[in-house]
């Protein structure tokens, strides 16, 4: 949450001397205002709002420490020195920014920067049309929180891994395992994800955020098709999230994790309630809206999906699990007769992480849906190699019943199925 700075600093004295204090928290940052380097006065507005509303988003990370705005506010307009900034204010982490005007175009950049070191670990840079500057900052705000989410838990990770701790904390096992999270997917990694939060857990029994992050590991498990008991694994999850959410009801990642449990339970109308509180809690949710994009297509409308995935990938253009978004919009595609927009996507899922089985899988019916047989079957057979275990309709049925709703089977069998006959993947 956005806290108060040190007395001193609160007394809007950013050059007075602090004595030295305990290590600045892992998670802790101070977004400084971003500076207008134009003359038109509505980019002010939009610069100080961009820094409000990312001050009030990166406060729902769990675990960090935000200087609160009006400590933040205190530096406008001043030379930024981040380190001693960092040293003032007890942060690990300097955000500064700056909006310029280019004709219609207004173009942002923002910089995170190592309040100890001075080192700059992360950039991006935002172009947008100014003809609608409200939603413009609302966009930008929400893929700069989802981006600096990921980038801070894998700083913090490493540095965790620097320290080489004989004797890893709760804390720090829950930060590792989001770290583990937040890379490309593959089953190796989810059992790193797994262990991570397994262990913290075990130290610490009453931790929502180990709890959470473990059903998410066990969600991807089972939805991937690496599970041998599905339904025991989600019996866990379930349970895991309802002891999360006695504790804090207000949690938007164990109502998205709820989305997840709960459409593979075939209870797509409450998975969709799920992602809506998840969303509501927070607007910058990607996977969020992705899910709710999902829970649509699994009930037969795949038209009102598409927003939704299309707005996951605008709010993480550079997620590292970008192609499971990817995939959601591939499908959306397919089922509605879209054939060379769903090939298109599905070559970019496969693209962004070609270890993931059913990219392949999709693109082979997609490309045999078209008659393009040749490419279907080396798709197909990459696929097979990745996960034998689905080597059928049958099987494919049988470990993942939650996509045979039928509204969606409905428009499966029109596309999805005549393209895997075409490319010769056997029914049974």
């Amino acid at each position: 949450m956005a806290v108060p700075a040190p007395a001193s600093v609160a007394a809007n004295a950013p050059n007075l001397p602090v004595p030295d204090v305990k290590p600045a928290p892992r998670l802790s940052i101070v977004v400084l205002p971003f500076s207008n380097l134009s003359n038109d006065p509505d980019q002010e507005y939009f610069a100080d709002g961009i820094t409000d509303d990312l001050t009030t988003d990166l406060s729902r990370i769990s675990g960090s420490f935000v200087i609160a705005r009006n400590t933040a506010f205190t530096y406008k307009g001043k030379p930024a020195d981040a380190q001693q900034i960092g040293h003032d204010l007890g942060v690990r982490y300097v955000l500064e920014g700056s909006v310029r005007r280019t004709g219609d175009q207004v173009r942002v950049n923002v910089q995170l920067i190592d309040s100890e070191t001075g080192a700059h670990l992360w950039a991006d840079r935002f172009d947008t049309d100014r003809v609608n500057l409200p939603e413009a900052q609302n966009e930008i705000t929400a893929r700069l929180a989802r981006s600096l989410n990921v980038e801070l838990v894998r700083d913090a990770s490493r540095r965790i891994e620097q320290e080489k701790a004989v004797d890893p904390g709760a804390r720090d096992l829950v930060m590792r395992g989001w770290a583990a999270w937040y890379q490309p997917r593959s089953q190796a990694n989810i059992k790193e994800v797994q262990r991570a939060f397994e262990q913290a857990l075990a130290l610490d029994p009453r931790s929502v955020d180990a709890r959470i992050g473990l059903v998410m590991a066990l969600t991807s498990i089972f939805t991937n098709g690496w599970s041998s008991s599905v339904q025991q694994d989600q019996a866990r999850a379930e349970q895991l999230l309802l002891e999360a959410l006695e504790r804090d009801p207000d949690l938007s990642k164990a109502h998205n994790a709820m989305a997840v449990v709960r459409r593979t339970q075939n209870r797509l109308a409450e998975g969709r309630i799920e992602s809506e509180k998840a969303i509501a809690l927070d607007p910058n949710d990607a996977d969020a809206q992705n899910n709710l994009g999902r829970s649509l297509m699994l009930m037969g409308q795949p038209e009102a999906a598409i927003p939704h995935i299309e707005k996951a990938l605008r709010l993480s253009p550079h997620d590292p699990n970008i192609g499971v978004y990817y995939w959601g919009l591939g499908v959306c595609h397919l089922v509605l007769g879209r054939v060379d927009e769903a090939i298109d996507v599905f070559r970019k899922a496969r693209t962004a992480n070609p270890r993931l089985w059913f990219p392949h899988f999709w693109l082979a019916a997609a490309l045999g849906f078209k008659g393009d047989l040749d490419e279907a079957r080396a798709a197909l057979a990459e696929s097979l190699r990745l996960n034998p275990r689905v080597d059928s309709v049958a099987h494919w049925r049988a470990q993942f019943p939650w996509l045979t709703n039928p509204p969606f089977w409905a428009l499966l069998e029109k596309t999805w199925y005549v393209g895997l006959h075409r490319a010769g993947f056997p029914d049974d």
